[in-house]
């Protein structure tokens, strides 16, 4: 393809991604699952060339930012808390998974060998990142299972690889060690905690030291990038390493970040971020023509591979529930003996748990990155694509219903110990100590009567509002809509001076920023 060709290409697409977003806002859809069925319409348009993936290169491009985003954010206090929780998914229910389905494949295809249904279960058996991300944000669910699905979608992948490799030497050398796949797990997670740990702790070392706003941010942007290619080079984990290095920066980044770079670096990454999980989604749609031309057409889809892939769906999917009900069952059994601490999740959490089993991005790339003279290579990309239109449809369309209908609350012991407005008060009691004790000079003369006063009343109304939320709530909302009216009066009156050439481009753009700061906090505290 021309180099023209292909960035026009690139236009159409971010074009096709603002459509088909809306139109899943408009519709209610989750845009995971508009993006997809877009990108498989998009791909059979006349004139349109096939898009082929380099499954490396989209792994590079797409995997470290988009980990690195998802560690960044996530809550280290109660990762560290449902860590136990974590590993059973990301290591057992993977693996459980993946002996599922090869057993599936192998009885329903019977001339696939064991190593090719192996490497197909290592291949669909991780939930994705990328896609638990997509559906997740647009649906509400209690602290504990959202850490649950985070953290599991950041870890699992690591898991799925190893599985995926050691089936793959196996298919072309035709011996097997679980000895060998222990110990290499093994080393990729600590070579890859290492890593991810060392380039962490040297963007944090090198932000201190940056006195520039665009170089911190271009800095943070660097991060995924060198953790997850440093790991790959000496054959450690890149996800682990990513992850490592996402949750590092993410701890830090209060304290490196002033406030304007964080606000900046936020409204970065979140553009950057959706730009990327769009185009992963529409990618994948897109790729739908080749993979179906590569294994002879739609016939030849429907009339050899169609039971067999839908069996195979089927099995994953009963493969989760049953992990996730029977890890459950135990954890019951053990803590009803005193063996065991931890709490379980209950039928309900265990139902929304088990759905919530969305493929993506690394099951396609991982797909793709099969030997081309692999036995049954054609199958397994087809099951593969199949695996993640099924479960982003399916499921992802689903999610939001299936946690309605359940009912489920947030436990007691789950809720945080302090509301937003309890920990509002103690922060702006924190405020007014301080401000009490340098108000005032050596002499004692009061020297800031208006910042004490304004302090003081913040404080005062705080603590007042702390555990009152419903009976203030139509009063402060009619107080910040006022606020809301006079800003956007005076951003009217700010224009018509700049229109009219009695301010100039400086005069503007300093005090409309002082007019988006005003209308950002007035927003954030009527929310």
């Amino acid at each position: 393809m021309h180099p023209m060709q292909l960035f026009e290409l690139v236009i159409v697409m971010l074009l096709a991604i603002i459509v088909l977003h809306y139109a899943a806002n408009r519709l209610g859809l989750p845009p995971a699952v508009a993006l997809l069925a877009g990108g498989a319409l998009f791909a059979f348009l006349p004139g349109l060339p096939v898009i082929s993936l380099d499954p490396q290169l989209v792994l590079v491009i797409f995997l470290p930012p988009l980990l690195m985003d998802g560690a960044w954010f996530i809550a280290l206090r109660h990762l560290r808390r449902h860590m136990f929780g974590i590993l059973a998914l990301a290591l057992g229910a993977v693996v459980f998974t993946t002996a599922v389905v090869a057993a599936v494949a192998h009885w329903l295809v019977p001339g696939l060998p064991w190593a090719a249904c192996a490497a197909l279960g290592a291949i669909v058996s991780p939930p994705d990142a990328v896609s638990a991300r997509a559906v997740l944000q647009h649906v509400h669910l209690p602290r504990r299972l959202s850490i649950l699905l985070e953290g599991e979608s950041l870890f699992n992948d690591a898991t799925g690889l190893v599985l995926f490799r050691f089936a793959i030497a196996a298919g072309v050398t035709g011996a097997f060690s679980m000895v060998d796949a222990l110990q290499s797990f093994a080393l990729l997670a600590v070579g890859g905690a290492l890593v991810g740990a060392v380039i962490g702790a040297l963007w944090v070392l090198t932000v201190k030291r940056l006195d520039d706003k665009y170089l911190m941010i271009a800095s943070s942007l660097l991060a995924p990038w060198a953790s997850y290619l440093l790991a790959e080079s000496i054959h450690a984990s890149g996800v682990i390493a990513t992850v490592t290095t996402g949750l590092i920066c993410g701890w830090y980044q209060h304290v490196v970040f002033p406030a304007m770079v964080r606000m900046n670096g936020t409204a970065f990454w979140a553009v950057m971020i959706f730009l990327m999980e769009a185009f992963v989604f529409l990618l994948i749609g897109s790729s739908l023509r080749g993979v179906i031309d590569r294994v002879g057409g739609f016939g030849v889809v429907l009339d050899e591979m169609a039971l067999p892939i839908l069996a195979i769906l089927a099995a994953l999917t009963a493969a989760r529930f049953i992990w996730v009900f029977g890890s459950d069952a135990v954890i019951a059994g053990l803590r009803a003996t005193g063996l065991c601490g931890y709490r379980p999740l209950g039928f309900r959490a265990a139902a929304i748990l088990g759905w919530a089993g969305m493929r993506g991005v690394v099951t396609l790339a991982v797909a793709l990155s099969v030997p081309a003279d692999f036995p049954g290579r054609d199958f397994i990309l087809t099951a593969a694509f199949a695996v993640i239109i099924g479960t982003v449809l399916l499921q992802g369309t689903t999610l939001g219903a299936v946690i309605r209908l359940v009912k489920l609350e947030e436990p007691e012991s789950d809720r945080p110990r302090m509301t937003m407005s309890e920990a509002e008060a103690a922060m702006a009691q924190a405020q007014v100590r301080v401000v009490e004790v340098h108000a005032y000079d050596a002499q004692g003369r009061l020297l800031h009567p208006r910042l004490l006063e304004r302090y003081q009343r913040h404080a005062e109304l705080s603590a007042n509002y702390a555990g009152q939320e419903a009976q203030f709530s139509e009063t402060l909302h009619a107080h910040f809509d006022l606020v809301l009216k006079a800003i956007a009066a005076g951003r009217a009156e700010l224009l018509r001076l700049h229109r009219t050439g009695e301010i100039d481009e400086h005069t503007l753009q300093e005090l409309e920023r002082d007019l988006d700061l005003e209308e950002l906090s007035a927003l954030s505290a009527k929310a």
